[in-house]
């Protein structure tokens, strides 16, 4: 299967950082991995994915919502000031244990692909691959 260019974890969390790193390198899933615990260093290394990343090739950014500093509500309102062109290159998954009613209702009007529940694992992982990149790992 053809890679990622690269993926991105967000999450204040380094050990969930590292799990889902983890898995994402058994399978092979991208050429790049790399991970910021909030929302600030999330977008820093955004815009020197960007410079690179393409539509047809986008990064993948598995997003949580509830951290310390600038939350992922936040760099979601940060990253929709971003240049359309940057955020063509970009598919956001948001990555959460919960989320508030308030966020929940949020959903809809937020630049994000989709969302799926902590942890991660195989079988949800190659639901995003085939939704956002027509792509399967033979996950199961």
């Amino acid at each position: 299967m053809q890679k990622l260019a690269s993926v991105l974890l967000v999450d204040d969390d380094p050990l969930t950082n590292d799990l889902n790193e983890r898995l994402l390198r058994q399978l092979g899933v991208a050429d790049q991995y790399l991970a910021a615990t909030d929302g600030r260093e999330a977008l820093a290394i955004l815009a020197q994915l960007s410079t690179y990343a393409k539509p047809s090739t986008p990064v993948l950014v598995l997003l949580d919502v509830t951290m310390p500093g600038m939350d992922g509500m936040a760099f979601l309102e940060a990253y929709q000031q971003l240049p359309a062109a940057q955020q063509q290159a970009v598919v956001i998954v948001l990555h959460t244990a919960s989320m508030s009613s308030l966020d929940l209702g949020r959903l809809e009007e937020l630049p994000i692909a989709g969302l799926v529940s902590k942890p991660l694992t195989k079988a949800k992982l190659d639901t995003i691959l085939q939704l956002h990149y027509q792509r399967q790992f033979g996950v199961t």
